[in-house]
């Protein structure tokens, strides 16, 4: 039997750990179905993605994403004050919320992060944007896609995307 690696268009499944610099474990699939996507497609972190391509079923790797290959350093010009009022339709706001904001570049998701008397202040940044990602991965499947989840963009069935 002919065992593929990681290229571009393989559908890709594996499971894995995700920590902070500090150890504390952030994500993981363990207990759960393996996470499956369609490699070279951006449907991982960059980084990420890029320490898969070659790998093999079974291959077992620990990988530190840097911020800037993961979700990006953190963007103090996507904190914005606003008044309460522009939340139209929004009632008791408070921290911790994740709201959509219309933005010049389209939908953004955004947290509450701060409510001081009439303004709140959003927070647009991915709240993982800033931090390094350790991944601990064991590629479970490596496999060519069908045609339908080429034209998708997606990979269909467990661990993909159910229509």
């Amino acid at each position: 039997m002919c065992t593929l690696s990681i290229k571009q268009n393989s559908v890709v499944t594996f499971h894995y750990t995700l920590k902070d610099d500090s150890g504390e474990v952030i994500d993981s699939s363990s207990g759960s179905e393996p996470l499956a996507y369609l490699h070279g497609h951006g449907q991982i972190v960059g980084g990420l993605e890029r320490e898969l391509e070659g790998r093999a079923v079974g291959d077992k790797l620990s990988v530190k994403v840097a911020a800037a290959d993961g979700y990006g350093e953190y963007n103090k010009e996507l904190v914005q004050k606003v008044p309460r009022r522009s939340l139209k339709g929004i009632a008791n706001i408070s921290v911790g919320m994740r709201l959509h904001a219309q933005t010049a570049a389209g939908a953004r998701a955004v947290v509450v992060t701060h409510v001081a008397g009439d303004m709140v202040t959003l927070d647009g940044n991915h709240p993982l944007a800033g931090q390094n990602l350790n991944f601990d991965i064991e590629v479970t499947d490596v496999r060519e896609p069908t045609e339908e989840e080429l034209s998708h963009g997606h990979v269909h069935g467990p661990g993909g995307h159910h229509h």
